[in-house]
């Protein structure tokens, strides 16, 4: 059997730093004249840089039909590989060899035009992808059926919905008959439903014999693909093998990510008290990746110098918020009741959140601890906390961020006055607004 691809050495970096300031030529000519020493040091300087490698001497092959999974964690080089063998970015050092034609899905609409109709952009994508036209054609009506915007077919890009252009985005990856299919972690934009349809449909094309290679972190979706799967830490691969193997690396691997605090760097605070670890806890056990509306219980793990501790000395907030830092909810100390005594000067405090009322995106958590009045541990991007869609309103209706936004509010809708009764016979909360 052939393969699909080879992947040898592969690395790929980036270079982080700011723009530099401008000089005009009259500057660095007349600068290298008079300082041509210091000159020469700023241009060593500039040309080491900061680099990050989002991958590095990474090998592996992939044998034409297989399926392949890709684990990790957020920011492991899940993303930049596909991007690599999609031959959207080019490596930095290392060969990747990619046999046959590509259907990626690595964004939801990746390459697609706002200002076409959805008709246009099918027919754009086939040609892209080097297929006749005829083929295009045979093709149009299933995917046009499975998108199921058969109603907005001939209207542009630009007035879908997210929901529309995922839909329409993976109809048309996996239905032009690629000779390989490269998903990401974009079906977390789709309903349950959606997700479910699009996985039988990648089985679908795994079982005809095409390559398949699936990011996600839904190990679920993971196990029933594929049946290897790649693990990737840090931007080198951790381990190649069959998944039930990967998963329970990864898995082993996750429950101590929380240990990472102790060694991070980039924090402040006079550090009497110091945060050493934070993890999430359901009925699963620890976990990286809850439903909207499950009940949670967040565990962080502190130190101290002291033999106790006051409860009434600290405040500790846990602030979540978006990939971008917008605060969308925090969680404090200082906001409820504690229900223990003192503490001891090494311990752990628990967070209860009944049903996490958050919809579907990932979150990052920010971490700020102070005692008695002066910051202790401050540390920013602490973990992440990825959300999935669940039946959290339990009517099969199943909302996302990106389309309802971030907070889910329990509520109910009446024809009748039960609804204004129900506010009448509410308790008036002290401090309350008065009309």
């Amino acid at each position: 059997m052939s393969f699909a691809i080879r992947v040898a050495d592969l690395g790929k970096r980036y270079r982080i730093g700011g723009p530099q300031a401008y000089r005009t030529v009259r500057d660095t000519i007349s600068g290298a004249v008079r300082h041509p020493v210091r000159t020469l040091r700023a241009r060593r300087q500039r040309a080491a840089g900061d680099d990050m490698w989002a991958l590095r001497n990474v090998s592996f092959e992939v044998r034409r039909g297989e399926v392949i999974g890709i684990i990790g964690r957020n920011g492991a080089g899940k993303s930049t590989l596909l991007k690599v063998l999609s031959r959207i970015t080019e490596p930095t050092e290392g060969r990747a060899e990619v046999t046959g034609r590509v259907g990626s899905l690595l964004e939801v609409g990746t390459g697609f035009h706002p200002e076409l109709t959805g008709r246009e952009n099918i027919f754009l994508s086939g040609a892209i992808l080097g297929m006749k036209r005829s083929e295009t054609v045979r093709k149009f009506d299933e995917m046009v059926a499975f998108a199921e915007v058969d109603r907005f077919i001939d209207t542009p890009l630009k007035f879908y919905s997210s929901g529309m252009y995922l839909r329409l985005a993976f109809a048309v990856a996996a239905h032009l008959e690629p000779a390989i299919l490269m998903v990401d972690e974009v079906l977390a934009v789709g309903d349950v439903a959606f997700q479910r349809k699009c996985l039988g449909k990648m089985q679908e094309v795994g079982e005809s014999g095409q390559t398949v290679l699936f990011v996600s972190h839904d190990l679920t979706a993971i196990s029933r693909l594929a049946p290897k799967s790649l693990v990737l830490q840090g931007g080198t691969v951790q381990f190649y093998g069959p998944t039930v193997d990967a998963i329970r690396l990864y898995s082993e691997a996750r429950q101590n990510v929380g240990e990472e605090l102790r060694t991070r760097l980039d924090r402040t605070g006079d550090g009497v008290i110091r945060l050493e670890q934070l993890r999430f806890r359901t009925s699963r056990g620890h976990v990286e990746t809850v439903g909207s509306g499950e009940s949670i219980v967040v565990e962080i793990q502190y130190s101290s110098g002291f033999t106790a501790v006051n409860y009434e000395d600290i405040a500790l907030d846990m602030r979540f918020t978006d990939m971008l830092g917008h605060p969308i909810a925090t969680l404090s100390t200082r906001f409820c009741h504690y229900e223990a005594g003192p503490l001891s000067g090494v311990g752990t405090l628990y967070c209860h959140i009944p049903s996490f009322a958050l919809a579907a995106e990932t979150y990052a958590v920010d971490l700020w601890l102070a005692y008695k009045g002066a910051l202790a541990d401050y540390i920013v991007r602490a973990a992440e906390l990825r959300v999935i869609t669940a039946q959290y309103f339990e009517t099969g209706q199943e909302p996302v961020k990106r389309k309802h936004g971030a907070a889910l509010l329990r509520h109910s809708w009446s024809a009748t006055e039960r609804a204004q009764d129900a506010i009448d016979d509410a308790p008036v909360l002290s401090g309350a607004a008065q009309s």
